[in-house]
């Protein structure tokens, strides 16, 4: 694989006087703690200065200043327009006020209006320019003020936004304050665009993040002239790369020279707002395999002279749909069909919530997606900072990018804001050659107007494909038929002018002890008890994808998820990216549609649950007569089944609708059998086991996993080398139902 790094080395005096400017220091003596589940990267936040890498990679400048580190915070009502007289502590921009790493991770302050203030001092090298004051997000409602004048009131928790403070800026001293406030409504028609944000977290919404959330910075511009934006746009029919420099000030032009590495291809002068041509005789494409990033200087001319330069990176690359030898819709990357085997990412973290606790930690789950086989990541119900996408860039992943939802019916008010916070998103994330979707809606969470979004959406990036509901509610419209399907996977057929992919599946759930946030459990099936039981179950997942990929025509699959969240379970890695589940090379061999040889289960249960493979039953829902759980009971007229036996209940093999089912199973033993054992059993609902005729345990109610029910003394002493009878008796009231057991020695 071709590396990229000749582009940072062509701009590394650039970075040089990034690292100078804006004061990077070594992580202070202070601890930053990272809370009841640190990760391995706290230990490198920097409680002076966290965060310190340059927050906007695609339109870099020589001089910032960084405004990240300790800053007063308080709290008032909801609706105030001014700080209370005091303030509280200290918080630690930019982790959010919930999070650990912030040093006050309190439960969310919806009624109430965050505060933030500090002091800061422009350099004297900037007395004769502009400055801007940027915000990489704040959530959600905002208001900006500096040395007590007001500058901007905004609303949107996902997106970028800056403010020209020249006019309010004094020397020496100068105090910003900025407050947010967060109410996280969500199922109303005022809802705001929220995420997977709650107050009360669990299944699968998660712990919500308040304010300042990304890196907050200044920079100078010259007064009479800068840039503002950067639209870059990758054209490979036609080999070149459409720059489109939008500026302000009179008379402008734009000069750009495009490197490959270090050495200078071409060097074409134009206007500004308008699509400059950069024509490439041999160009190297991008891919995930090979991304290979193209180097930019673009600067801005006034007179002859440059007044403005800023450094940036492109790739010539082409998302689009096309045939293949069957006539069936694809997705196709680079005018290939290019299999997208991806994993849901939500970006959460345990120390950090929104914010990832250093830029090696962004960066590592990208590169442990890639670890995985991964070529794909779909960012899911949140929006990152832009240094994740220039990870994804520079690393090669392919992004499938989600609108962050609302919730409710909306009210035309709201569905005007989202719209805004959408095209926001859009035009800010719009140059990163990683992203290749749009997704608008998830599972029908607040979609709205679905074809008119989508038409919008479309005049707005006209040269990437769009996802109108991912899951559930498809409206025909867009480029993509998304179906979600747990386990899974599974697919509709393409259409005519739409490609077909799975856009989640799977869940594949194992808790870790020692890595978990809470007791609770989300997940899509049965609570795995190993990370061999975990690699089995991906590796069958994922050749029913490629049997998808051959005999239905699917394009793409999205696998949930990359890492646990919170309650939810069921990621390849546990929260805190301390465990890694499966067995990453025979995952990585299986998203690449190579099936490795498992090696054997090295921690076996003595009787195997249904968990891995389905274990064979002989059943019947008609209450036998006489002793039905011993030996000697002929079962020849019951019906045989594999388990788990049950009815809308996770891993359901054999459907069991009635009120009650028997079941056994014939089990041989080794010489040597534990002294001490414990019954596995899922049940819903209430279940009596035994071993021989003799019972073993009973249970009430339901589990939503596998419970270890203590075998008793007598069953124990009935089990004998050779062969056995495990049976039981479920008995079912309401909702799902399903049994299944086994037999665990105690460890």
């Amino acid at each position: 694989m071709k590396q990229t790094t000749q582009f940072f080395f062509a701009l590394a005096g650039v970075f040089a006087l990034i690292g100078c400017r804006h004061g990077v220091d070594t992580p202070a003596a202070a601890q930053v703690s990272g809370g009841k589940m640190p990760t391995r990267w706290d230990k490198d936040v920097s409680a002076t200065s966290p965060l310190p890498e340059y927050p906007r990679p695609q339109m870099l400048r020589g001089k910032w200043l960084s405004l990240n580190g300790p800053w007063d915070y308080a709290l008032s009502a909801q609706d105030a327009s001014a700080p209370p007289a005091a303030y509280a502590g200290k918080i630690l921009v930019p982790y959010p006020y919930e999070s650990a790493l912030s040093g006050v991770g309190k439960t969310t302050p919806s009624g109430h209006r965050l505060w933030y203030r500090r002091s800061f001092v422009v350099p004297s090298d900037w007395r004769e320019q502009r400055v801007l004051l940027h915000f990489g997000a704040v959530n959600w409602d905002s208001m900006v003020s500096v040395n007590g004048r007001n500058m901007m009131a905004h609303k949107g928790g996902f997106d970028p936004f800056e403010i020209d403070i020249t006019g309010a800026i004094r020397p020496g001293q100068n105090e910003i304050v900025v407050s947010a406030w967060n109410p996280v409504i969500a199922n109303k028609p005022n809802a705001q665009v929220i995420g997977k944000q709650r107050l009360n977290p669990g299944g699968i919404f998660y712990t919500a993040a308040t304010g300042i959330w990304q890196t907050v910075w200044l920079e100078p511009v010259a007064v009479a002239a800068h840039i503002t934006r950067l639209k870059i746009t990758p054209d490979l029919d036609a080999k070149m790369i459409r720059l489109n420099v939008e500026a302000v000030g009179a008379g402008v032009r734009a000069k750009v020279t495009l490197m490959d590495g270090a050495t200078p291809l071409l060097i074409s002068v134009g206007d500004v707002g308008k699509d400059l041509p950069l024509t490439l005789s041999s160009p190297h494409v991008w891919t995930p395999d090979d991304p290979h990033l193209y180097s930019l200087k673009i600067s801005l001319t006034q007179g002859g002279k440059a007044v403005d330069t800023v450094y940036s990176y492109a790739a010539l690359r082409k998302i689009s749909l096309g045939k293949d030898t069957q006539g069936r819709q694809r997705i196709f990357l680079n005018n290939k069909f290019v299999f997208e085997v991806g994993a849901l990412d939500q970006g959460y973290w345990p120390d950090g919530i929104y914010t990832a606790p250093t830029d090696a930690a962004l960066k590592s789950d990208i590169e442990a997606a890639k670890g995985f086989g991964f070529n794909l990541l779909r960012k899911h119900a949140k929006v990152e900072p832009d240094r994740w996408y220039y990870w994804a860039d520079r690393l090669g992943v392919l992004v499938w990018q989600d609108m962050p939802q609302a919730f409710g019916d909306l009210d035309e008010p709201t569905k005007k804001q989202w719209m805004t916070e959408w095209e926001r998103e859009i035009a800010s994330l719009y140059s990163h050659p990683s992203i290749v979707v749009w997704t608008t809606f998830n599972e029908g969470w607040g979609q709205h107007d679905t074809e008119a979004v989508v038409a919008a959406t479309r005049v707005l990036d006209p040269t990437r494909l769009i996802n109108n509901a991912s899951g559930w509610t498809d409206k025909k419209c867009g480029d993509i038929l998304d179906t979600h399907a747990y386990p899974g996977p599974w697919s509709e057929k393409p259409e005519a002018t739409r490609a077909a992919v799975n856009g989640e599946f799977g869940g594949v759930t194992m808790s870790v002890d020692g890595h978990r946030w809470n007791n609770d459990v989300m997940g899509y099936g049965s609570v795995l008890g190993s990370g061999w039981l975990v690699t089995k179950r991906y590796q069958d997942l994922l050749k029913t994808a490629y049997q998808l990929k051959e005999d239905r025509g699917t394009s793409a699959v999205v696998y949930t998820q990359l890492t646990d969240v919170e309650q939810e379970i069921n990621g390849l890695m546990t929260y805190d990216r301390a465990i890694v589940k499966p067995d990453a090379k025979i995952v990585a061999a299986a998203n690449k549609g190579e099936f490795l040889a498992l090696p054997p289960d090295p921690n076996p249960p003595l009787v195997p649950t249904s968990q891995g493979e389905g274990q064979e039953y002989r059943y019947t829902t008609d209450q036998p007569a006489g002793d039905w759980a011993g030996l000697a009971f002929d079962v020849s007229s019951w019906k045989t089944g594999k388990g788990v036996l049950g009815h809308n209940i996770n891993d359901a093999r054999t459907e069991w609708t009635t009120a009650d089912i028997w079941a056994r199973r014939e089990v041989t033993l080794p010489t040597a059998i534990p002294a001490k054992l414990v019954i596995l059993a899922v049940h819903d609902e209430d279940a009596e086991i035994y071993v021989n005729g003799v019972l073993a345990a009973s249970v009430k109610g339901y589990s939503g996993d596998y419970a270890k029910l203590p075998m008793s003394d007598a069953a124990r002493a009935a089990l004998k080398p050779g062969k056995n009878v495990l049976a039981v008796h479920c008995h079912n009231t309401t909702g799902g139902q399903g049994i299944d057991v086994g037999i665990e020695a105690v460890k």
